[in-house]
């Protein structure tokens, strides 16, 4: 895919414009760009004072902890899955 086929989003988080450049539909680059922001304010809300950097961190490391809860929670899901199918 060329440069010329990616789609180019215009998103804010945290009071500052990103353009995300990439394949995925807009609205999901929208989505994703919200719950980012989301996520920075509400531990903003618990620490006021935090940097921006400081903020982008821990929203990173509690966004990464999500993930790989989600991740073990799908793999023993499937893990589950297989052991009835093997009855």
């Amino acid at each position: 895919m060329t440069q010329d086929d990616k789609t180019r989003v215009t998103v804010e988080i945290y009071n500052k414009y990103y353009t995300v450049v990439g394949n995925e539909d807009p609205s999901q680059v929208r989505l994703v760009a919200s719950q980012v922001d989301q996520k920075i304010r509400e531990i903003h809300g618990m620490n006021q004072q935090l940097t921006t950097t400081e903020l982008a961190v821990l929203t990173a490391v509690n966004t990464m902890n999500d993930y790989m809860k989600l991740k073990e929670d799908y793999a023993a899901l499937l893990g589950s899955q297989n052991k009835k199918e093997d009855k």
